[in-house]
């Protein structure tokens, strides 16, 4: 008889609590610990759980790289700040360490750290992020990530849905404003002459 695959794999990502040593590690042993284990991508709560972060699948991957593209094009043509892929971790500054699908940061204040901070997980909050759901994550959960990003300090998150073909928009101190089925998505005045043709996502 034919079982789901969802019995098997959940919808969230893994998170493993109580582990003092990884919860009581320091900003430098947690960095060595990842780096320890580089086959896997982990991320850790502002409790100092452990989240365990899984591959994505054909779909999402496509996704991401058609994200990707146009944003590096304008990253380079833009030249005030620098993109990061899905592999980079950022210390916020409620503890958490959370990595992006997509991120963005004005190089004055990338410049502004120190070697050590830029070389480790950079202790400063994205300018812009962008997460990209797939089918098998909760929405919820990607809420409060995205809320958690605004709370710490990102001036533009995007959270899109392929799922709902819905684009939302955060902003500190304001409620997400939520676009349907969006044909462009523009990251004025934040990323200024950056739109995204979510022809290419759908």
């Amino acid at each position: 008889m034919a079982t789901s695959t969802n019995t098997f794999w959940p919808v969230t990502p893994i998170v493993l609590g109580g582990n003092a040593l990884i919860r009581d590690a320091s900003r430098d042993e947690f960095f060595a610990f990842c780096q320890a284990n580089g086959e896997y991508r982990f991320e850790r709560t502002s409790q100092g759980d452990l989240v365990i972060m899984t591959p994505t699948g054909g779909d999402t991957g496509r996704r991401n790289f058609r994200l990707y593209v146009p944003f590096g094009i304008w990253c380079d043509q833009d030249g005030t700040g620098i993109a990061f892929d899905s592999s980079t971790g950022f210390w916020l500054r409620n503890g958490a360490l959370r990595s992006p699908d997509l991120s963005w940061v004005r190089r004055e204040r990338y410049e502004a750290l120190t070697s050590d901070e830029q070389k480790k997980y950079p202790p400063i909050a994205p300018d812009f992020i962008a997460e990209l759901r797939s089918e098998s994550d909760r929405i919820s959960h990607l809420h409060d990530k995205m809320q958690e990003w605004a709370d710490n300090g990102v001036r533009l998150g995007w959270l899109i849905d392929p799922v709902e073909k819905r684009v939302e928009i955060y902003r500190p101190g304001n409620a997400p404003e939520i676009l349907e089925a969006p044909a462009h998505v523009s990251g004025d005045p934040e990323l200024p002459g950056f739109v995204l043709d979510m022809a290419k996502i759908w």
